[in-house]
């Protein structure tokens, strides 16, 4: 059986790939298609073709963040939870990012309702459970993301979702931006209608102290007539 260094990509949404090298040894299993590949320390690996799903392992070597972020959400999709990053650690030297921890988002627990100024502020249902699930990717000097902690287990049943993928990080951005855009245009529509409002009030206003003038003008003018016919 032939060993040697395996590389896993992922395709994103969009063919996109990201690229995970896999740090250990492999002997190959499954000449082709979806298949168990086994690390040099006899553990078993899918590896993810077709629907297969890729489990994390600790030693598992991302090129960057971002990657080590795109493996867990796909993980977490076809798993059925949703990933979050839930803390982060930067570099004192050079404030970089230099580990990441991403979890499942029942993890943790809400703070109960708490009164501000005499004021109940309601919150709406929690959904942390306390769940441990999660994955901790740390820098190594080489520049690669390692994987140094996983927790595979959930408190809770897992939702597998419908066909419909969830919109990738991509989509959401030029949808933002589709909204920005109409934003934009419904705001130079309204400066448009404000000013055209501004121009008639403006129109309005002259016109009213032009009456206004005019009806006094007329009021003098009764007055001079009554004065006049009552001195003859």
């Amino acid at each position: 059986e032939k060993k040697k260094k395996k590389k896993v990509r992922l395709r994103r949404k969009g063919g996109e790939k990201v690229q995970i090298i896999q740090s250990m040894d492999l002997e190959v299993r499954a000449s082709e298609g979806a298949g168990t590949i086994e690390d040099s320390t006899g553990g078993e690996l899918t590896v993810c073709d077709g629907d297969a799903i890729q489990e994390p392992y600790v030693g598992m070597v991302f090129e960057t963040e971002d990657a080590a972020k795109v493996f867990y959400d796909e993980y977490a999709r076809r798993l059925g939870f949703v990933g979050r990053i839930v803390s982060s650690r930067r570099s004192e030297r050079d404030r970089s990012f230099i580990s990441r921890k991403l979890a499942c988002n029942k993890e943790g627990y809400n703070l109960s309702s708490r009164k501000i100024d005499r004021v109940r502020i309601r919150k709406r249902q929690s959904q942390r459970e306390g769940c441990m699930a999660m994955m901790l990717v740390k820098k190594q000097k080489p520049g690669k993301w390692v994987v140094t902690k996983f927790i595979k287990e959930h408190n809770h049943p897992m939702v597998v979702s419908s066909n419909k993928e969830r919109p990738t990080p991509d989509e959401k951005d030029k949808k933002i931006q589709e909204l920005s855009t109409e934003l934009n245009r419904a705001n130079r529509r309204l400066a448009a209608c404000q000013e055209q409002l501004n121009v008639f009030m403006k129109l309005v206003e002259d016109h009213t102290q032009h009456l206004t003038g005019t009806v006094a003008e007329i009021v003098h003018n009764v007055r001079e007539i009554d004065s006049e016919e009552q001195e003859l």
